[in-house]
C-alpha cells in the first residue's frame, strides 16, 4: 500500500464520520488532528499495515511527547476508529488496537453557576436596548434548556414551541430531542421576537431565531462574547463560558431531584456515564453544604 492510497483510507474515514455519522466539523478537525499524530508518528509506512507492537510504540511516544492522559485518551479514541473502519470495509483482517487500552483520563468536575450568580447574570442585560432583550432571551434559554452552543446559534424559530413550551434541537449527529422551556425563559423570547427580531434584521429574513447586530446568524464567538460581557457585569467572568450554563442547567436539575435518565435525555447525550459526572458534582455541593451548616462538622 503506497502513501498516496494510505492517505486515502483517512480521507474515506473521515468522510465516512461525515456522512454517515453525521459528526460536525469541529469534531471531524479533532479527529484529523489526532489521526495527524498517527501519521507523523509512522512516517512512511502504511498506515493499515501498522501492527499492534507499533502501535504500542505509538501510545508510549505520545506519552513521551508530553501529551495529558485526556489528550492521549482521546488521540487513541480517534485511531482506534480508524482501524475498526478498516476491518469493517476489509481494508485489513484483524484490528492491530483491539486490546490496547488508553491510558485513564483524569475527569474534572464541571465548573457551574450557583444560583444567586445565575440570578445575577440573568439581570446583567440592559433590556431598554434591542440587544439587551436578545442577550437576556439567550441567556435564559441556555439556562433553562442546557443547549450546547452551537444548538442555540442554530435555532430555528419553528423549533420553539411557544404553546407546549418545547425546543425541538438536533444535536450531535443530527440527532433530535424535545427540551422543555421554561415558563420565564418562553417569556423573554416572545419579547425578544416581537420587540427586538425585527429591528435587528431591518424586516430582512434569517434563517435562525437569534441574529447579531448586523441581523445575521450569531457566531460562537459572538455568542461566547454575549456571555462573557454580561458575566463581567454579573461578577462571575472568572468561570463563565456558555458551556459553564450547560453545566449548571444539569448541576441545579439534580440537585433538585431530577433523574439521572430524564437529565440525559435533555442533555442528548448518548451515553449515560457522560451524564454521570453530575452526580460527582452534586456530592460535592452536599459536601459543602454539611461542612457549613452542621454543628458536628
Amino acid at each position: 500500500m503506497d502513501v498516496r492510497r494510505r492517505d486515502q483510507s483517512l480521507v474515506d474515514y473521515l468522510d465516512h464520520l461525515r456522512v454517515e455519522r453525521g459528526l460536525t466539523e469541529n469534531t471531524l478537525e479533532a479527529y484529523g488532528r489526532d489521526l495527524r499524530k498517527l501519521e507523523e508518528f509512522a512516517g512512511k509506512r502504511p498506515l493499515l499495515g501498522l501492527k499492534q507492537r507499533d502501535l504500542t510504540e505509538f501510545v508510549s511516544h505520545l506519552r513521551e511527547r508530553g501529551l495529558g492522559p485526556r489528550s492521549q485518551a482521546r488521540a487513541i479514541h480517534a485511531v482506534r476508529g480508524f482501524y475498526r473502519y478498516g476491518v469493517r470495509e476489509g481494508l485489513i483482517d484483524g484490528d492491530p488496537m483491539e486490546n490496547l487500552k488508553a491510558p485513564r483520563a483524569f475527569q474534572a468536575l464541571p465548573r457551574y453557576l450557583t444560583p444567586s450568580q445565575v440570578e445575577a447574570l440573568l439581570a446583567a442585560p440592559d433590556v431598554s436596548r434591542p440587544l439587551g432583550i436578545r442577550d437576556r432571551a439567550i441567556l435564559e434559554v441556555m439556562y433553562a434548556t442546557g443547549l450546547r452552543a452551537s444548538e442555540l446559534i442554530g435555532l430555528r424559530g419553528e423549533s420553539v414551541d411557544m404553546g407546549l413550551g418545547i425546543v425541538r434541537v438536533f444535536g450531535k449527529g443530527r440527532k433530535e430531542r424535545l427540551v422543555p422551556l421554561g415558563t420565564v425563559a418562553r417569556e423573554w423570547v416572545e419579547r425578544y421576537a416581537t420587540e427586538a427580531r425585527g429591528l435587528l434584521t431591518k424586516g430582512r429574513s434569517a434563517p435562525t431565531l437569534f441574529v447579531n447586530h448586523r441581523g445575521r446568524t450569531l457566531s460562537r464567538m459572538g455568542l461566547w462574547g454575549i456571555v462573557r460581557r454580561h458575566a463581567v457585569t454579573a461578577g462571575v467572568e472568572r468561570i463563565l463560558t456558555p458551556h459553564v450554563l450547560r453545566h449548571s442547567f444539569a448541576s441545579h436539575l439534580l440537585e433538585r431531584g431530577a433523574d439521572l435518565r430524564s437529565l440525559q435525555a435533555m442533555l442528548g447525550h448518548a451515553d449515560i456515564s457522560t451524564t454521570q459526572i453530575y452526580t460527582h458534582v452534586t456530592r460535592e455541593r452536599l459536601r459543602q453544604l454539611y461542612d457549613e451548616f452542621h454543628p458536628r462538622a
